[in-house]
Parts: structure tokens; sequence; C-alpha cells
């Protein structure tokens, strides 16, 4: 028997041959729903590589999605150590502190129980309920990749359209109509005026720019805009107010600026303002504008989302003004800047890489929380 490789001969490889508690052991470790998913990948290994005799290396790890060296370093570990080979790296002349069912004790309390007196476990209270030291909870943990310190948002859109939006939007980004310009278009609404109560201390050699941590808030704008994906070039309107009233005078702005041979697609999320009914009797008097529609909960396949973050960082976070009309003034004279010389964005991941991404994702936290 070789390793699997089409016309190279390798070593004849060892059975794995699994005692019935051992294969119990690997299976549950597979079918915990909140296992480390580098102890689960560990086990499905060896379980793979103990069915039907001498199973080819490069079959499992075809079958698995994994590489063959990954296959053959658990398959040798587990046939040199057993379980206790899949938990932790071997350490020549001395033998393991813990055993296997210490490190799942550690691993499984942690993604599965929450601490009486807390939120989420510390390496000091995960110590004293597991009876290991601080330092060895610490390794578990950064042998599984768990950080109970560390939390993250996310969203996952319920649209029902989710697949054939991003398809559309995708789509235009790659391969724009010809005789057609693509636009992605938003509002950033309720831009504060802000001014700090007292003066900003400058910046001097071996000390920050230091500012108090209270300001004073002198009123509101809404920025319009219009991303063109193609050459980064932004049409933009300033309103003190953001109701379809004031889209549909940006619109009026849009058609005005682009030229009349060109067909106009608009790229927009699903805010109330762009669907209103006197929203959709402008676009029927003017057919040359096609409004495409970005998926529920889903505002960063819009490009301009990541053009209001420069214009945040650059301009308006750090910033200080004392009226609404100072603030429109430092918004115009940084697009006006821009626009002299765009930068559009390089859209890499084609509709197809973002949807296996998204599965790969739901994939990975189904169950969470059951």
């Amino acid at each position: 028997m070789t390793d699997g490789a089409a016309g190279r001969r390798g070593p004849k490889l060892e059975p794995v041959v699994l005692a019935d508690e051992e294969r119990s052991t690997l299976e549950r470790w597979v079918r915990r729903r909140n296992s480390a998913q580098a102890l689960a990948a560990r086990s499905r290994i060896v379980l793979a590589c103990a069915e039907g005799g001498v199973p080819p290396v490069v079959g499992v790890a075809k079958d698995l999605g994994v590489s063959p060296d990954m296959v053959r370093k658990w398959r040798r570990r587990f046939l040199s150590d057993r379980l206790d080979g899949l938990v932790d790296e071997p350490r020549p002349g001395r033998p393991p502190v813990i055993g296997v069912e210490d490190v799942e004790a550690v691993v499984v309390a942690t993604l599965e129980e929450i601490p009486k007196d807390a939120t989420h476990w510390s390496r000091a209270s995960m110590a004293q309920h597991s009876g290991l030291s601080k330092s060895t909870v610490g390794r578990i943990w950064r042998k599984f990749q768990l950080k109970p310190h560390l939390t993250e948002t996310f969203t996952l859109s319920t649209d029902p359209l989710f697949v054939e939006k991003v398809h559309d939007v995708v789509g235009l980004y790659f391969n724009p109509p010809d005789g057609a310009i693509v636009l992605s278009v938003d509002e950033k609404s309720q831009i504060q005026a802000l001014d700090r109560s007292q003066p900003v201390l400058p910046m001097m050699p071996g000390m920050p720019e230091r500012r108090t941590h209270d300001y004073v808030r002198n009123g509101l704008t809404t920025l319009f805009a219009a991303f063109d994906v193609a050459t980064g070039e932004v049409i933009s309107s300033l309103h003190r107010r953001h109701r379809a009233a004031e889209f549909e005078k940006f619109l009026v702005k849009v058609d005005k600026e682009i030229p009349a041979h060109l067909q106009i697609h608009l790229i927009c999320d699903n805010y109330g303002t762009h669907k209103t009914p006197a929203i959709r009797a402008w676009l029927e008097r003017h057919p040359r504008c096609h409004m495409h529609f970005t998926p529920t909960g889903s505002s960063w396949i819009n490009q301009v989302e990541r053009w209001f973050g420069f214009l945040a960082d650059q301009q308006i976070r750090r910033g200080t003004h004392k009226n609404v009309q100072n603030l429109e003034a430092d918004i115009r004279s940084w697009i006006k800047e821009w626009n002299e010389n765009p930068r559009p964005f390089i859209w890499t991941k084609t509709a197809a890489e973002i949807l296996e991404s998204l599965a790969n994702f739901c994939r990975r936290i189904s169950g969470a929380g059951h």
C-alpha cells in the first residue's frame, strides 16, 4: 500500500486501529457542537484513517478538505501517543503533566459554561474551577485559540433575495454595462458640528495633540454622496435633513451632472427614503436611472461606505466646528480636494467567493448558543 499519490511509491503505512473507548472519545469530540475546531478536525482525521483498512493519505485529505501533510502529522501523532497526541505537542524526555481528560474539561468549560460571578472566564477563575495553574490554562487556551476576554459583533442578512442582490451588485462592479456609469449612493446622516469645551493643545515633540473629552454640539448636517466606482469621483450634496424630498433633490443633481448619453446605475441600501412612492415616480420619469439595492444588513457591499470612512477619519472625527456652516464648508473643501485626485477602490471578491465565505462562517457558528 502506498501513500496514495499517483505514480509515486511511498512507505507502507501502519494501519490505524482504534479501541472502542478511543473511537467513542473521538466521535464525542467530533459531535460536540462547541468543541474547539482544531481538536474536532484532528479527531476527524484519525477516524477517517481508521476506516477501510489503510485508506490513502491523499484520499483522506481530499475528503476532509485539508492538506496531506496535516493528515500525515496527526496520523503519526495518534499512532505514537494515541489520544494524548491530539491534544498537545509531545515533549521529549518529559511526560505530560496533565491528561487529555483535564484538557478536555478546560476546553468544554470555556466553551459551554459561564462562571457564577462573571460574564466570561479569566485565567484565574478557570484555574480555580479546574484545579490547574493559571499558566497551564493559558497554554490550553492558546493551543485551541480560545480567547474568552474578546468579543466581536456580526450581522447576518435576513434578506430573502440576498443571493440575487449580491450577484447583481458585484456584477456591476466587475462588469458594468456599456454606455453606463455605476454610482454607489448613500447618505451620511447626523454629522455633528462639534467644538471642544476648551482649546485643542497642538502636538509637540514627545507629546501628542491633546483635547478635552467633552464637547459642545453645534448642529447637524447630512451628506448625500454618489461614488463613481470606475473613477472614484464623487457627486455630493449637503442638506440639513435626510427625507425622501432631500434624496430626490440629490437625484436631480446627479441626473444633471451625468452626460445625457449615459445610463445611470445607482447602488443603494434599503433605507426607507430610497423606496418611497415619490422616488419611484421620479425614477419612472427618468428611465435612464436604474436603482439596485444591496441586501438588507449588508452595507459593507456598498463602496461609498468605505469612502465615508475616509471622510470621517481625515476630516470629521478630529475636526472642531463652531457651527454647521463651518462644518459644511470643511466637508465641501475636502471633497473638492478628493475629486482633484480621485481614487477608485479595487473590488476583488466575486459573488461566488462572497457567498462561499458566508457559507463557511455559518458552518463555523452553526449551533452556537445551543
